[in-house]
């Protein structure tokens, strides 16, 4: 069985509330998780972005703690 390994995509919002989306990496595979609303999605190229993507969507948080 592949290891499983995690890293986590995080924004605020303009209310300065934080969301999380979990990367979880088992394989090639890639399952995504928020913890705000509990969408869930797997996928196998571009985790990261598509984590981003769902925070500025769902949740319009766009500010990027590493910028």
């Amino acid at each position: 069985m592949p290891s499983m390994t995690t890293s986590k995509v995080r924004r605020w919002d303009q209310h300065g509330r934080e969301h999380i989306v979990h990367v979880r990496k088992s394989g090639v595979r890639r399952q995504l998780s928020c913890d705000t609303c509990g969408w869930s999605e797997q996928v196998q190229f571009l985790p990261w972005l598509k984590a981003g993507e769902h925070l500025a969507d769902a949740h319009r948080a766009t500010v990027d703690p590493a910028s």
